[in-house]
């Protein structure tokens, strides 16, 4: 999205990076960004919870009036869960890439990837929406014409 973003601001409309993935932004340089230490896909927070979602975006909104530096990046305060487990998940090396060196062995022989759950919540064809309310709200927004970023998709 990156560099979407620097094509954009290069005709002139300011954009604004919301990420969960630091390292990656970084290498693409959007022209500002706000990054939160959530897992891939919750950039904008947990699921089912509109008054946080909406903070978050509005903490992003400030960071982009703030971001004046091209290539800024602000880090929003906001944490996953109390501890940064929820990371050795997200990281666990694949078990063909894994380093099987005595630390990254568990107990029993077995890659860190091996006893890794995968978790994440199932991908959808058509958009998915927190409440009815948000599915009328888009139907409406369309008014009936198929949206040019949502080209494809059935409502």
């Amino acid at each position: 999205m990156g560099l979407i973003a620097r094509a954009i601001e290069a005709e002139g409309i300011p954009t604004l990076s919301v990420t969960s993935a630091r390292d990656i932004t970084r290498a693409v340089w959007p022209p500002r960004a706000a990054y939160l230490d959530y897992p891939l896909g919750h950039t904008s927070g947990r699921p089912h919870e509109p008054e946080l979602n909406l903070q978050i975006l509005r903490d992003a909104f400030a960071a982009f009036e703030n971001l004046r530096v091209p290539g800024s990046m602000a880090h929003l305060r906001y944490r996953w869960s109390e501890s940064d487990r929820w990371k050795d998940k997200v990281f666990a090396p694949s078990a063909e890439a894994a380093d099987l060196s005595e630390s990254a062995v568990p107990t029993g022989g077995e890659s860190a990837s091996a006893t890794y759950d995968d978790d994440r919540i199932q991908r959808h064809p058509t958009p998915q929406y927190q409440t009815e309310q948000d599915a009328a709200a888009a139907r409406a927004s369309h008014d009936g014409e198929e949206c040019l970023v949502c080209a494809g998709i059935d409502y």
